[in-house]
Protein backbone atom coordinates (compact mmCIF):
# COMPACT_ATOMS: atom_id res chain seq x y z
CA UNK A 1 0.00 0.00 0.00
CA UNK A 2 1.30 3.28 -0.95
CA UNK A 3 0.04 7.31 -0.85
CA UNK A 4 0.96 10.53 -2.76
CA UNK A 5 1.16 12.84 -0.82
CA UNK A 6 1.80 16.83 -1.53
CA UNK A 7 3.31 18.97 1.11
CA UNK A 8 5.84 21.62 0.81
CA UNK A 9 4.74 22.47 -3.16
CA UNK A 10 6.17 19.03 -3.95
CA UNK A 11 4.56 15.58 -4.11
CA UNK A 12 5.39 12.34 -2.52
CA UNK A 13 5.33 8.56 -3.35
CA UNK A 14 5.66 7.58 0.67
CA UNK A 15 4.60 3.91 2.33
CA UNK A 16 4.54 2.77 5.59
CA UNK A 17 7.31 2.75 7.56
CA UNK A 18 9.66 5.05 5.30
CA UNK A 19 11.50 8.12 6.37
CA UNK A 20 12.11 11.30 4.35
CA UNK A 21 12.53 14.48 4.17
CA UNK A 22 10.52 17.21 3.09
CA UNK A 23 10.39 21.32 3.48
CA UNK A 24 10.14 22.77 7.04
CA UNK A 25 7.05 21.73 8.82
CA UNK A 26 6.64 24.09 12.24
CA UNK A 27 6.04 20.99 14.68
CA UNK A 28 8.13 19.35 17.53
CA UNK A 29 10.41 16.40 17.62
CA UNK A 30 8.37 13.45 18.73
CA UNK A 31 4.53 15.10 17.54
CA UNK A 32 2.82 13.26 15.20
CA UNK A 33 0.94 14.87 12.38
CA UNK A 34 -1.64 14.52 9.94
CA UNK A 35 -1.37 15.37 6.12
CA UNK A 36 -4.55 15.74 4.78
CA UNK A 37 -3.44 16.38 1.10
CA UNK A 38 -3.40 13.04 -0.58
CA UNK A 39 -3.64 13.16 -3.75
CA UNK A 40 -3.66 9.01 -4.65
CA UNK A 41 -3.92 5.71 -2.79
CA UNK A 42 -2.84 2.81 -3.98
CA UNK A 43 -3.89 -0.47 -1.80
CA UNK A 44 -2.84 -3.53 -3.95
CA UNK A 45 -5.49 -3.56 -7.29
CA UNK A 46 -7.62 -0.85 -5.92
CA UNK A 47 -6.52 2.43 -7.11
CA UNK A 48 -8.24 5.84 -5.48
CA UNK A 49 -7.21 9.25 -7.35
CA UNK A 50 -8.67 12.08 -5.98
CA UNK A 51 -10.14 15.33 -8.24
CA UNK A 52 -7.46 16.82 -6.60
CA UNK A 53 -7.64 15.08 -3.26
CA UNK A 54 -8.55 11.79 -1.90
CA UNK A 55 -11.88 12.13 0.48
CA UNK A 56 -11.54 11.14 3.75
CA UNK A 57 -7.55 10.89 2.79
CA UNK A 58 -4.99 11.02 5.63
CA UNK A 59 -1.41 9.77 6.16
CA UNK A 60 0.20 10.32 9.60
CA UNK A 61 3.47 10.63 10.38
CA UNK A 62 6.40 10.97 13.25
CA UNK A 63 8.56 14.13 12.88
CA UNK A 64 11.89 12.46 13.64
CA UNK A 65 14.37 15.73 13.71
CA UNK A 66 14.82 18.68 11.79
CA UNK A 67 17.74 20.05 10.03
CA UNK A 68 19.12 21.81 7.35
CA UNK A 69 20.44 20.58 3.78
CA UNK A 70 23.93 21.01 2.55
CA UNK A 71 25.58 23.77 1.30
CA UNK A 72 24.60 24.99 -2.50
CA UNK A 73 27.01 27.41 -3.30
CA UNK A 74 26.03 29.84 -6.26
CA UNK A 75 29.08 31.78 -8.13
CA UNK A 76 28.27 34.19 -10.90
CA UNK A 77 31.64 34.98 -12.75
CA UNK A 78 32.12 37.27 -16.04
CA UNK A 79 35.86 37.14 -17.64
CA UNK A 80 37.45 40.34 -17.89
CA UNK A 81 34.77 42.33 -16.26
CA UNK A 82 36.43 42.20 -12.94
CA UNK A 83 33.44 40.92 -12.06
CA UNK A 84 32.55 37.90 -9.15
CA UNK A 85 29.69 37.29 -6.89
CA UNK A 86 29.50 34.17 -4.40
CA UNK A 87 26.90 32.97 -3.11
CA UNK A 88 25.58 29.92 -0.64
CA UNK A 89 22.36 28.39 0.57
CA UNK A 90 21.62 25.87 3.30
CA UNK A 91 17.43 24.65 3.01
CA UNK A 92 15.78 23.56 5.79
CA UNK A 93 14.02 20.50 5.98
CA UNK A 94 12.08 18.05 8.30
CA UNK A 95 12.44 14.40 8.59
CA UNK A 96 9.44 12.30 8.43
CA UNK A 97 8.58 8.42 9.40
CA UNK A 98 5.35 7.70 7.75
CA UNK A 99 3.00 5.51 10.82
CA UNK A 100 -0.24 4.67 8.92
CA UNK A 101 -1.78 5.48 5.79
CA UNK A 102 -5.89 6.00 5.19
CA UNK A 103 -8.16 6.50 2.44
Amino acid sequence: MYAVIKTGGKQYKVTEGQTLKVEKIVAEEGASIDIDQVLMVVDGDKINVGSPLVEGGKVTATVKSHGRGKKIEIIKFRRRKHHRKQMGHRQSYTELQITGIQG
